[in-house]
């Protein structure tokens, strides 16, 4: 499981019904990332033989039970699995997608993890140095942004706070620290994760398995301003453009959505619920890419 050590490293949780769109995903890195960077896909065991053909000197596919602890098991036929610590309640595929990211994160050699969900491509040059700023790690944080009609992400605030043994949020507007793609510091993500062991008193894919609401970026964003004081560089910027609502988008709706975008622009990213035919997808991020490689690209 080890890697030698890079500067970044992209990690994505897919399965066979996403097979396509992180198929587009893998090729983006390989094309928009330098030499070095490599992808790490993490799919069901059932899965792997729908994966192997992307693997290559740059992309590592991996067994979903290299990450999960002996206590977590997939439930047969079903998206959901089991923590032997809590069986009377499954945990739900969602909940097992972020304790994969967060045990690849902590297991992983390198300065940063870039976490990419199988819905996403990059459309320009992204590198290490798109995540820091004067070599510090940059945290993604929008303060004022969990407002009251994000009640979701006031859950997953205080799923996180309650982990982490701080003081529940109050009423006011919180700190949003969703985003896509997501950098993350590994040595955080360890020292993170030993919080969570020593405020539960459980090892820490148990303590998260057993949440019913739960966000893995709340979590890191909360253990960084809440435990370790803030960090060095901070932005509120994605550098991305994302459509997350599941309603289809019709080509010339989806052409507008991308050229509206100001900014530097290094992802996109369309969820895989929204509906979209396949090819109508790839087709106008491939115009879109293809577009911006001939301007220059947005660097």
């Amino acid at each position: 499981m080890e890697s030698k050590k890079r500067g970044l490293v992209v990690v994505t949780p897919s399965y066979a019904p996403d097979s396509e769109l992180c198929r587009d995903l893998n090729r983006s890195v390989l094309q928009w990332t330098p030499p070095d960077v490599q992808h790490h896909i993490i799919v069901p065991h059932q899965d792997l033989g729908v994966f192997r053909m992307l693997a290559n000197n740059r992309t590592v596919i991996h067994d979903d039970r290299e990450f999960l602890s002996s206590t977590i098991r997939r439930l047969p036929l079903l998206n959901l699995w089991m923590n032997k610590r809590r069986p009377w309640l499954p945990v739900r595929g969602w909940i097992t997608q972020q304790l994969l990211k967060l045990s690849a994160a902590a297991t992983l050699d390198a300065e940063a993890i870039l976490l990419v969900d199988s819905d996403m491509v990059f459309v320009s040059s992204t590198g290490l140095k798109s995540f820091q700023q004067n070599g510090a790690p940059v945290l993604y944080r929008k303060p004022g942004a969990v407002h009251s009609g994000l009640p979701r992400h006031r859950q997953w605030l205080e799923s996180a706070h309650h982990l982490l043994g701080l003081e529940q949020p109050g009423p006011e507007d919180l700190t949003d620290y969703i985003c896509w793609p997501c950098a993350w510091d590994p040595r955080t993500v360890r020292s993170m994760l030993r919080r969570v062991e020593d405020v539960t008193g459980l090892p820490w894919q148990s303590a998260i398995a057993c949440q019913l609401h739960f966000s893995e970026m709340m979590l890191y964003g909360a253990y960084v301003d809440g435990v370790l004081g803030g960090a060095p560089a901070t932005t509120s910027s994605m550098n991305s453009v994302i459509y997350s609502a599941e309603t289809p988008l019709s080509p010339a709706e989806i052409s507008a959505l991308l050229n509206r975008a100001t900014g530097t622009v290094q992802a996109v990213m369309i969820s895989a619920k929204s509906g979209i035919a396949y090819d109508v997808r790839a087709k106008a991020l491939q115009e879109y890419a293809d577009s911006s490689s001939r301007a220059g690209g947005l660097q």
